[in-house]
């Protein structure tokens, strides 16, 4: 069986580009050959309609998934032979108090990704709600790592702090396996002087964790990041990635390279 890397994407704050990552980088990984499964943990089902995937009625989805009703195979849509989805609907808007009266729920995401180990995916992208709910914490529960979107705004490192001492909460009680792999930054701009503020500041606080016992001490600040960019903006309303929306935009270029980086720090074959 082939070892699976479960990716959480968050950041509590909405509109930070969370779904674009999830949605790009995981076309882009199955683009370059690897196994990518997608899962659109959010009531408002961003994800699924960013990739222009519609739910017939009575379809299962990872609402299905969650509460124990079906497997990952049965709630998978195929987007393509090494690409597939767990779609979201507005179902989703009742899980939590589903969830909630379940003993064990936080782990009810792990369970339902265990159970589909056999499906061939390499990586498992999980597009988590802008809160830190239960979903979250399941998400983080499920989870070997967490990539974190980050808009370098003046608020940034306040919800950063946030969302550490989360993960660093779920480790201690739930996932000891639990990580920062890394911080992305999204809608960037190179220009303006905060945005080489946060930087520097994200920069120092990863290097100063190096060497201690925090989820965090391996993380990495990527090279790459994903500039501002209206084509990014408008191809979700589509339904289409910014690979089919516009592949010459500077939207396409980043991801890309992204995907590059990604890829060189999971080579094809290496362990989870």
């Amino acid at each position: 069986m082939r070892a699976v890397r479960t990716i959480a994407v968050i950041n509590q704050k909405g509109g930070v580009g969370k779904t674009t990552t999830v949605a790009n980088l995981g076309v882009a990984l199955s683009d370059a050959g690897r196994d990518v499964c997608l899962v659109d943990l959010d009531s408002q089902s961003h994800l699924t309609l960013h990739l222009g995937v519609e739910v017939a009625d009575g379809e299962p989805t990872i609402y299905d998934v969650l509460i124990g009703e079906c497997g990952v195979s049965a709630a998978a849509e195929m987007l393509k032979p090494n690409l597939c989805l767990l779609p979201s609907t507005s179902d989703m808007s009742s899980v939590e108090i589903e969830l909630s009266r379940r003993e064990g729920w936080e782990l009810s995401l792990r369970r339902g990704l265990e159970a589909g180990r056999d499906l061939p995916h390499e990586f498992v992208l999980i597009d988590c709600p802008p809160a830190l709910g239960l979903l979250t914490i399941n998400a983080l529960a499920a989870a070997d790592e967490v990539l974190i979107p980050l808009q370098p705004h003046f608020l940034a490192m306040q919800g950063l702090a946030r969302l550490l001492d989360t993960i660093q909460q779920v480790r201690d009680h739930l996932n000891p396996r639990l990580r920062l792999g890394g911080v992305v930054l999204c809608m960037y701009e190179s220009v303006t002087k905060l945005g080489r503020d946060i930087v520097d500041e994200v920069r120092d606080f990863l290097a100063a964790a190096r060497g201690t016992a925090t989820p965090w001490s391996d993380a990495r600040l990527f090279e790459t990041v994903i500039r501002r960019n209206i084509r990014l903006a408008e191809c979700p309303s589509h339904g289409k990635t910014i690979f089919e929306y516009d592949p010459r935009s500077r939207g396409a270029e980043d991801y890309t390279a992204l995907r590059d980086e990604f890829l060189s720090l999971y080579p094809a074959g290496m362990e989870a």
